[in-house]
C-alpha cells in the first residue's frame, strides 16, 4: 500500500508572510503536499520568490509539485509565449486560429519548455505537475472541428499518411493527434528526468479534451512519466459525488497500477455553491475508498483568489480539513490493524 499523500493547489498569492502561515495551516490539518503554479508571469517576475515559496513549503513539511500553469494556454492563463512566436498558434481543422493555445509540435515551444523546466529545478521543487494536456475540439453549426491543424501539423500529417489532412475527424487524424501529445510528453518528461525531477500528469477525460483511455495507456507507457492522475470533477451538477468520484478514481488507479505508475486523484473544491460543501466530504471519501493514496484538492481555501472560487470559502476549507482528519484517522487505523495482526500473536 502506498503512503498517503494529501494536499491542495495553492495559487493567487506571492506574499511570503501570508504563504508561510497558509503552509503551516495546511500541515496542521493533515496535509503533506502542495501544488504551486509557475506561470510565465511567475517566471518573469517571481522566480526568486517561487524559490522562497518552495523552501517555506518544505519547512512546513509539504512535498512540492510545480504546475505548468497556462504556459501553452488553458487550463490556466492565455499563453504569453504566442506574443513572441505567433507562428506557433494551434489551428482548428476548419482553418480557425486558436488565439490562446500553442501547438505542441512547435520546436520553439519545446525549447521554451526546456528552459521552463530549468527554472523549476532552480526553485528546488522535486516534481513537475503537467496539468491537463490536451488538443481541443469545437463544434460549429453541428460540425466538429479538431486541433491541431496548423500549417506545420498539416505538412507533417501529409508526410506520414500520404494525403492532405481532412477537415473532419478520421481514425488517421485521431491517431495523429494522439501521437502529437505523446511526442510532446516523451520529450519533456525525458528532459525533466535528466534534471533530477519527477513527472506527474493529470488528464481530464472527454472528447472535448482529446483525451481517452487509449491516450492514458499511451502516456503511461512513457518511461519517464512517474505518476498519472485525473480530476473526476462532478461539477455540483446533481450527480452523486461519491459514485462519480469512486468510478473515476477506480479507472485511473487500474490504469496506473497496470503500468507500474503512481497515481493522483483531484477533488473539486472550487466553484462550490452554498449548501453543497458537504459534497466535498463525500467525494474525498470516495477517492480514498477507491484506493487513492494521493488525494489533492483544487484549491486552497475554496480557490478564493479566483472568480471561480467557492461561494463560501471558509466552509469549503472547514469541510476539507475535517475530511483530512477522517481519512488520516482511517489510514492510521489500517496501519495499526496490520501491525496488531502481525505482532500480537
Amino acid at each position: 500500500m502506498k503512503p498517503l499523500r494529501t494536499g491542495m493547489a495553492y495559487h493567487g498569492n506571492r506574499m511570503l508572510h501570508h504563504a508561510e502561515a497558509d503552509f503551516r495551516d495546511m500541515a496542521a490539518h493533515n496535509m503533506n503536499l502542495v501544488v504551486h503554479m509557475l506561470s510565465h508571469t511567475d517566471w518573469d517576475r517571481h522566480k526568486n520568490v517561487m524559490k522562497n515559496m518552495v523552501e517555506l513549503s518544505e519547512e512546513a513539511g509539504l512535498e512540492v509539485w510545480m504546475d505548468n500553469w497556462g504556459l501553452g494556454g488553458p487550463p490556466g492563463d492565455k499563453s504569453h509565449f504566442l506574443a513572441y512566436y505567433p507562428d506557433s498558434h494551434q489551428y482548428y481543422s476548419n482553418g480557425d486560429m486558436d488565439p490562446v493555445r500553442v501547438c505542441l509540435a512547435s520546436p520553439d515551444f519545446r525549447r521554451f519548455m526546456h528552459e521552463w523546466i530549468d527554472v523549476v529545478a532552480f526553485t528546488g521543487a522535486k516534481t513537475i505537475f503537467w496539468d491537463e494536456p490536451h488538443l481541443p475540439k469545437k463544434t460549429i453549426e453541428g460540425k466538429e472541428h479538431f486541433s491541431c491543424a496548423c500549417p506545420r501539423c498539416r505538412k507533417k500529417f501529409e508526410e506520414v499518411y500520404g494525403h492532405p489532412m481532412p477537415e473532419i475527424s478520421t481514425p488517421e487524424t485521431e491517431e495523429f493527434r494522439l501521437t502529437t501529445i505523446i511526442d510532446y510528453f516523451a520529450d519533456l518528461t525525458e528532459y525533466a528526468h535528466s534534471k533530477g525531477l519527477t513527472n506527474a500528469v493529470c488528464v481530464m477525460l472527454g472528447a472535448s479534451h482529446g483525451i481517452s483511455l487509449q491516450t492514458i495507456d499511451r502516456i503511461c507507457s512513457l518511461p519517464y512519466l512517474d505518476d498519472i492522475g485525473s480530476d473526476p470533477y462532478w461539477g455540483y451538477s446533481g450527480v452523486n459525488p461519491y459514485e462519480f468520484v469512486l468510478n473515476g478514481a477506480r479507472k485511473n488507479i487500474e490504469v496506473s497500477d497496470r503500468f507500474g505508475k503512481d497515481h493522483n486523484i483531484w477533488i473539486q473544491a472550487y466553484n462550490t455553491p452554498r449548501g453543497k460543501e458537504e459534497e466535498i466530504v463525500q467525494a474525498t471519501e470516495a477517492a480514498y475508498d477507491a484506493g487513492a493514496r494521493t488525494i489533492i484538492a483544487w484549491g486552497y481555501y475554496g480557490s478564493i483568489s479566483n472568480d471561480y472560487g467557492a461561494k463560501n470559502p471558509p466552509m469549503v476549507q472547514a469541510k476539507w480539513n475535517a475530511t483530512m482528519e477522517r481519512i488520516w484517522g482511517w489510514e492510521r487505523d489500517r496501519i495499526l490493524a496490520e501491525n496488531r495482526s502481525k505482532y500480537l500473536k
